[in-house]
């Protein structure tokens, strides 16, 4: 049995802004409160292959992965791995972005599976990354959205 996610939010932001600021890695550490560190190990094109290091976990434990990410733009559309699996088998992410009239909708969808010997079982993993999706789009949505706030034009005053 293999794990699956889907989680969403509404950010009332341009597609543009939220296209740019979530395909930003190197400044994942400001967007996400998870993420310690981005490092980019390499740019060919469209693909990235990244470092993530996590802030340490409740046990002191710090988790870190490379993973590979491939934007298409035109389809306003991801496509994520990870390059180095660690307790996973295999984990596959697709964000996908929609221009809706309150902003822009962002999807994360993450497949997956655990190792047999993983610490953690495929639903456990899936409730986590369940919760943990809901609080970083929570927190992306509102960052972004100061963001818009910053770049909006000032309404024009009546004479």
């Amino acid at each position: 049995m293999a794990g699956h996610t889907q989680n969403e939010i509404t950010i009332a932001a341009p597609v543009d802004l939220v296209w740019d600021m979530t395909n930003d890695v190197a400044n994942w550490p400001q967007l996400f409160s998870e993420y310690a560190t981005a490092e980019i190990l390499s740019q060919q094109g469209n693909r990235t292959t990244f470092r993530l290091t996590m802030h340490p976990d409740d046990n002191g434990k710090v988790w870190s992965w490379v993973s590979e990410r491939e934007t298409d733009r035109a389809r306003l559309a991801v496509k994520a791995r990870r390059v180095e699996t660690g307790p996973f088998a295999y984990m596959n992410i697709h964000w996908q972005y929609e221009e809706v009239p309150a902003g822009t909708r962002m999807v994360w969808t993450q497949d997956f599976e655990m190792k047999p010997d993983a610490p953690v079982d495929d639903d456990w993993m899936t409730d986590n990354i369940n919760k943990n999706s809901k609080i970083q789009m929570a927190l992306i949505r509102d960052k972004i959205e100061r963001a818009a706030a910053g770049h909006r034009p000032a309404p024009a005053l009546a004479d």
